[in-house]
């Protein structure tokens, strides 16, 4: 039987310039007496962490900083997060930074309420995917880019270190109580981290717009099996089209000038509107590639990026994968990649598969020129070699391949990884 039911959820979110002089306020109104600010080290030079920690003191409330994040988290490095919290045992968190940070802290509040072996809530097959057992403290999180929506979400990504692969832990419960979005703690943001959050807003869109419908699924035994990522349904599809014409207008004019304010406060509410729709219809092929091409990663080491580790970052990992992926979804949604590919300024010969295919391909590749994209795989360190460990690896993200419209073969994912190691 098919499914016939969906549902929305969102984080509240407030949002505007300023909006982080509110905070102590917004702590105060969900009664928190001592939180923990969770950030990263290139955060913390900026000083808005300890600004926060000072609007969040004076309002009473003690505040300690755990400022050791590390930017695509591991286990490794979550655990001594966990470890940390446990020790200061907060009544509630606040987040300040890119998805890395949420993503940590949301990890830390699940283990420190609900302790428990680190694989045990992670997803199947790399974890037991152990639902979470009851709530959590209050989260609020502050982005510092525009980019990962993980204020919205109900995932946290985590690279496994010895196994080479990135999984995650994904439940209702791990989604933020507020997200604070101040386009005003974005402007020291560099070019490469501006581009590769904005590419992920970017991807979260296109995927969730081009994703399986809710109701092509199976309806299932219980509302409670209902997955977070339900499909593509009429109110996600809204909030997609206004997030892929933001991005499309605003994301290079960011990239090109940090400071230009009504770039970064477009592509916060760009990241706002991709988050209130991929967190409830979900993403596919490319994210799922996505988490391979990072934990694969060998000697790059991106411009702007902290030099301690090699590192593909999120946003470019899902972008690399991405103009092939939708070569191969638009057999299924011919109508829907052909929207999009004249949402970003590919007019489209004919209305069959392979032009929507080509057509949304070449939009996404001149976007990724516009912002300073590596040109494919190999750019990255990657060769052929590479590929049945990259398709391995990317045939285990099974929550997310459950979305893609069409259906999902090793042939068909090793396909893709040869497309993408030359885009242009």
């Amino acid at each position: 039987m098919r499914e016939t039911v969906f549902t929305m959820r969102s984080t509240p979110y407030k949002l505007g310039a300023g909006a982080t002089e509110e905070i102590g306020d917004d702590l105060l109104s969900l009664g928190l007496k001592r939180v923990l600010v969770v950030t990263d080290a290139g955060v913390a030079a900026t000083g808005l962490p300890g600004r926060a920690i000072e609007l969040i003191r004076a309002k009473g409330i003690e505040a300690g900083l755990f400022q050791d994040v590390s930017v695509e988290p591991t286990d490794t490095s979550v655990k001594a997060a966990i470890e940390f919290a446990q020790s200061f045992q907060p009544d509630g968190y606040v987040a300040i930074g890119g998805g890395s940070v949420m993503d940590t802290a949301k990890i830390m509040n699940l283990y420190v309420t609900h302790p428990a072996p680190f694989l045990t809530y992670v997803n199947a097959p790399i974890g037991e995917a152990r639902p979470v057992p009851g709530p959590l403290r209050p989260m609020v999180c502050v982005p510092t880019t525009a980019g990962t929506s993980s204020e919205n979400t109900t995932v946290a990504i985590v690279d496994i270190i010895e196994l080479r692969v990135k999984t995650g832990i994904s439940h209702e419960r791990l989604r933020a109580t507020l997200g604070i979005l101040d386009p005003l703690n974005s402007f020291s943001v560099p070019p490469m981290v501006t581009a590769c959050s904005g590419a992920d807003v970017l991807t979260h869109a296109i995927e969730s717009f081009t994703a399986l419908a809710y109701d092509e699924r199976e309806k299932p035994a219980t509302p409670a099996q209902r997955p977070p990522y339900q499909g593509a349904n009429p109110i996600s599809d809204i909030w997609c089209e206004k997030a892929i014409k933001l991005v499309r207008e605003f994301l290079p004019m960011a990239v090109k000038d940090g400071q230009d304010r009504d770039a970064r406060t477009q592509m916060m509410l760009a990241t706002v509107y991709a988050g209130m729709g991929f967190s409830n219809a979900g993403v596919h092929i490319p994210h799922a590639m996505g988490y391979p091409i990072a934990g694969h990663v060998r000697g790059f080491h991106p411009p702007d990026y902290p030099d301690r580790k090699p590192l593909v970052p999120h946003g470019m990992s899902t972008s690399l994968g991405a103009p092939a992926s939708f070569q191969l979804t638009a057999r299924a949604k011919p109508a829907r990649h052909k929207q999009i590919a004249e949402w970003m300024g590919v007019k489209t010969r004919g209305s069959s598969a392979d032009s929507a295919g080509k057509a949304l391909r070449e939009a996404f590749i001149g976007f990724m020129q516009s912002i300073g994209m590596p040109n494919g795989l190999q750019a990255v360190g990657y060769t052929s070699t590479d590929i049945p460990a990259l398709a391995e690896g990317t045939l285990k993200q099974k929550r997310l391949i459950a979305v893609s419209p069409q259906p999902v073969t090793r042939k068909a994912i090793e396909n893709i990884f040869e497309q993408s190691l030359v885009l242009w």
